[in-house]
This record gives C-alpha cells, structure tokens and sequence, in this order.
C-alpha cells in the first residue's frame, strides 16, 4: 500500500491516468508535421469514425477493465507488499519479461484470428480499423467485446501466469500502455527510446493499419518474433514526403 491507497487500486486507475496524460502529450506534439506519417487530410478523409466517439469508445473499454481489474486483484488475493519486497531483482525482471510474453502470445493468437473470421472482423475488429491513420488516444479504440477478449484477457493472464505482485502491475501496466499508446501516435520523433529498442513501433503498426499491410505485422505490443515465426512479418522503409513528412513503406521481396 503507498500512503492510503493499496497497490490493487493503484493497479487498476494507474495505467488509465497514464493512457490518457501519454496522449495528451502527443496531442501537444501533432503540431511537427514533419514527423507525421500521415497528413491531417489524410487523417480527416481516410478515417471512418469521429474523434468524439473514439473518446467515448475507449473510456468504456477502461471502465470494463476497471471492473474485471478489480475483481481480479479481489479473486488472486495477491497484494504482494512483504513479500514483493523480499524477491531479487533477477527474479522481478523475470516476471516482467514472463508478463511480457504471455501477453505478447496472447495478443498476437487474437489479432490474427480476429482478421482471419470474416464474422469477428466484419462486426468486432472492424472498429478499430476504422482509424486507417492512427492517433495516439485512439490506441484502445476497439469494440467492447474485442478489448474484453484481446487486451482485458490478455493482461489477466500476464498477471496470473508471471506471478507479479500487484504492486510490479502498476509499472507493467503502466509500461505495456505507454508502449500501446506510442504505437498508435502517428509520429516518427527523433530520440525516441521505442523506434531504437523495439521493431515494433509506430512505423511497424502503421504497416498493419494499411490495407496492403492488413494480413500483416500482427504483433503488439512488445516484440514481432510471432510474426517472423508464423511468417506475417512485413518490414518497412521510412521515405520522406514530397509534401513533408514521412511514410512507411512495405520493403519489396
């Protein structure tokens, strides 16, 4: 417990707080057009849904969320304040790392089946797609049922099954939504720690909200070994705009 709030509850209304100071930083910084990977006409003509609704969309997936979070933290009774401080660091890294496989695993199965079912993508992932030219608060945009299954799910079973504390769930979630929300900024900034360390970033999702690139780079939000194992991975190359900018580009074979 920090001060008089517990970890279970800082656990749950952390990484929202997160998502939403993390885009709003993005917001700030749409103003470099030219590190966007798409123009503003591009995101106003191509994009199939209003940025009112894509606001309402995601509270109610974070309010879902909030409440399978609470109930989870309630069933696994693991406040892990002693003994989370008794562990080594090896062994905190370890369940990180664990965390981050399980999810990535998990994510990966969904998405891909959810765009392989004609019905599941038709009526469930079909929302998401609806922003062709992703933003940064439009990163948890989905349908009820697909942020339920896919990211609800998903981070249950990276909590149960990495045997975290709740306590290293603040910085996991926490972690895993910045990383998701950066995926889906629409930015290729300078310096930034998640174009170097991952090849899975903001360019490599882009890719998969083309429809060129829809079968494609099905990974998130850590790694891509799924896609080069299973044979989805599509690389890309960063060209600049004759208008300013940058674009990712599928690499020929």
């Amino acid at each position: 417990m920090v001060g008089f709030v517990s970890d279970e509850l800082l656990g749950t209304f952390v990484p929202i707080l997160v998502y939403w100071v993390y885009s709003g930083i993005y917001v700030l910084l749409d103003r470099f057009e030219d590190y966007r990977l798409h123009t503003r006409a591009e995101e106003d003509t191509k994009n199939l849904v209003s940025k009112r609704t894509v606001v309402r969309g995601v509270l109610l997936q974070q309010a879902i969320q909030a409440v399978v979070a609470t109930a989870l933290f309630a069933v696994s009774g693991n406040s892990g304040n002693a003994s989370s401080a008794q562990l080594s660091t090896f062994t905190h890294v370890k369940r990180f790392f664990i965390a981050m496989f399980v999810m990535d695993t998990w994510q990966y199965l969904m998405h891909r089946y959810m765009h392989h079912n004609k019905f599941l993508y038709k009526h469930i992932h079909s929302y998401h797609h609806r922003l062709v030219v992703p933003y940064a608060f439009g990163a948890l945009y989905n349908h009820p049922v697909e942020g339920l299954l896919m990211d609800t799910v998903g981070g249950a079973l990276s909590f149960l099954i990495s045997g975290m504390s709740s306590r290293a769930s603040i910085l996991f979630f926490s972690f895993a939504t910045i990383k998701t929300v950066d995926d889906h900024c629409g930015l290729w900034l300078p310096g930034n720690l998640f174009h170097i360390f991952f090849q899975n970033n903001t360019a490599y999702h882009d890719i998969h909200h083309q429809l060129y690139g829809n079968k494609y780079n099905f990974s998130q939000p850590f790694f891509v070994m799924w896609d080069k194992v299973l044979g989805t991975y599509m690389p890309y190359t960063l060209k600049q705009r004759k208008d300013g900018g940058l674009e990712a580009y599928p690499n020929k074979d």
